[in-house]
């Protein structure tokens, strides 16, 4: 079986992943869609890709199966539920929605139609996520009792031209945009290895003092001061599990933008920008060779013209041993990757599912674990910390 596929949002990701749907086996036909028609017409010259329309609208009451959602971050729950009622399959970047009432919308949405849903949270595919998940399955940790997901991206390192690349002369007022609701990248990578969910929350929200106008409550469409925020979960099993949301630190994010530790009673994990080990009660073993990736192309590839240069590093990476490439489709072999690895795979996890009617790793129920808690988290922080439950939307429905 195939189906075909259109991309909405053809900028700096989006035309990316179009390329990636365009090359698997399992896609008839990839279309792309933007507010700026310019930026659809040169993705589809680019990737070859099989047409472009000239709106969301068009392409809902088109005959294309699927949609794959790369617009502005705060936009995507109400997307992704339009396009679900319309019958499409919705692929959606991170997150999936801003608020528990979108969320909730797109299960019911899913749950009524059978459709596919799926959020491409590339740290479920993070070669130390993998690699903790490994050994998880295996009971090498033992109970893990305490884990952490860092997010520390500074706004020096291609944000700034992120934002202004997205949001046109008025980027300053979304370039604000809370730490805690763009959470997924912390939370995915731990959740991705050890499944369950966080029941409550305190979260400390740090203001900006840098005083460029971004992280300004009187610019902010937000009305966001918080560049970094601390949250401290507790878990189902009584564990507990700490996010770190950094926008201005000193710290090389283009080196690894992800980073994550496990605690267990036998064994634990822990990862820095350039190391990773694993260790036990009485030895330390240097794992670092099996989680780094190897690039797949140079930063001057002209397959990444259209990307900041400050954001190259992300759409390079190849594979890290503890990947499974065999699972790919051969047509990959050499194509572009990005965030340590993941892209193919998330792209590859959605295809089958569609094709076979299945759940997606990240489905709506999983997505929603991964995105609630941050939500919530934020909303602590406005109230200077205090603890405040987190509602659960249950596992997925047995297929």
């Amino acid at each position: 079986m195939t189906f075909s596929i259109g991309v909405v949002g053809a900028g700096q990701f989006g035309s990316q992943f179009a390329h990636l749907f365009k090359l698997h086996p399992g896609v008839s036909a990839v279309y792309a869609i933007d507010e700026l028609p310019e930026r659809a017409t040169a993705a589809q010259e680019r990737w070859g890709l099989d047409g472009v329309m000239g709106s969301f609208e068009e392409l809902l009451t088109s005959d294309v199966d699927a949609v794959a959602i790369f617009t502005q971050r705060w936009t995507h729950g109400p997307l992704v539920e339009r396009a679900l009622r319309a019958g499409k399959h919705v692929y959606s970047a991170v997150p999936m929605a801003i608020s528990e009432e979108e969320i909730e919308r797109i299960i019911e949405a899913v749950r009524e139609t059978k459709l596919v849903y799926a959020m491409g949270e590339t740290s479920y595919y993070n070669p130390a996520t993998v690699f903790a998940r490994q050994q998880h399955a295996a009971g090498k940790f033992g109970r893990i009792f305490y884990t952490e997901g860092d997010y520390v991206h500074d706004m020096d390192l291609g944000f700034y031209e992120a934002y202004q690349y997205s949001g046109g002369e008025r980027w300053k007022e979304t370039a604000s945009y809370p730490p805690m609701l763009y959470p997924t990248h912390a939370i995915g990578g731990v959740l991705g290895a050890v499944p369950g969910h966080a029941v409550s929350v305190s979260c400390i929200g740090v203001k900006d003092q840098r005083g460029d106008g971004v992280f300004d409550k009187d610019v902010s469409m937000f009305a966001n001061d918080f560049s970094n925020a601390t949250a401290l979960f507790e878990m189902n099993d009584g564990g507990a599990m700490r996010t770190n949301e950094m926008r201005r630190v000193g710290y090389p994010s283009h080196i690894r933008e992800s980073r994550f530790r496990f605690f267990g009673t036998d064994a634990s994990f822990e990862q820095l920008a350039t190391t990773t080990v694993w260790q036990d009660k009485s030895t330390v073993e240097d794992v670092s060779q099996q989680v780094e990736t190897k690039p797949t192309m140079s930063l001057d590839d002209p397959s990444l013209a259209d990307v900041a240069p400050e954001l190259r590093d992300a759409f390079i990476s190849g594979l890290a041993p503890v990947h499974d490439q065999s699972r790919l489709p051969q047509e990959f072999l050499g194509a572009p990757n990005g965030h340590e690895g993941s892209h193919q795979f998330l792209v590859d996890d959605f295809v089958t599912a569609v094709n076979n009617r299945s759940l997606p790793p990240v489905n709506a129920w999983v997505a929603a674990r991964f995105t609630l808690p941050g939500i919530v988290a934020h909303e602590s922080a406005l109230r200077g910390g205090e603890r405040l439950p987190i509602h659960d939307f249950g596992d997925a429905p047995v297929e």
